[in-house]
């Protein structure tokens, strides 16, 4: 879908790492090692990201960091377009809203940090029916083709590993 509205390759890749979750942020060289990209492809994108209002840029030292400009006026609309290209809006339809009490709901690791890595690990809070959740995830995986991981918590449990779990850098897809 997003590859048949924008062309460069590299730009959707900026796009999924930084509107997928608003704290992301990265520097020139660590984008073009990630993407596998030379450091001029993914500069051009940046430089024209930036240009148009999309990403702020700030100077650190020697290298410039790079985030998404929340305050842009396209921001929702681009952070929507980019969870449903990843499936997410799939996940809270068809997964959460399914299980019982879900009290909490995040995602973590690459997903939350900008990476299309093809899992994602979905962490859930509450008194869930872990049978029907593997339904459902197993449904959702078809339909977004990545693969689920999930770790199913009580609110104890979840307080518990709360440092270990890094929710601050989360990308928190419902608090019930």
């Amino acid at each position: 879908m997003l590859d048949s509205l924008i062309t460069s390759k590299t730009r959707i890749k900026l796009l999924l790492k930084f509107f997928s979750n608003r704290h992301s942020k990265a520097y020139l060289r660590s984008l073009a090692e990630e993407f596998g990209e030379s450091t001029n492809a993914v500069r051009l994108e940046l430089n024209n990201l930036s240009e148009a209002g999309y990403l702020e840029s700030r100077e650190n030292g020697r290298t410039i960091e790079y985030k998404a400009n929340t305050g842009h006026p396209l921001y929702p609309e681009l952070k929507q377009l980019v969870h449903k290209y990843l499936g997410i809006d799939s996940i809270v339809e068809n997964v959460i809203k399914k299980l019982g009490n879900v009290q909490l709901a995040f995602i973590t690791g690459d997903y939350a940090r900008g990476k299309d890595s093809g899992i994602i690990d979905l962490v859930l809070v509450g008194e869930i029916n872990e049978k029907n959740l593997q339904q459902l995830i197993a449904k959702a995986e078809v339909a977004i083709k990545r693969k689920i991981r999930s770790l199913v918590l009580t609110f104890a449990e979840y307080q518990a590993l709360n440092k270990t779990l890094n929710p601050e850098k989360a990308l928190w897809l419902w608090k019930g």
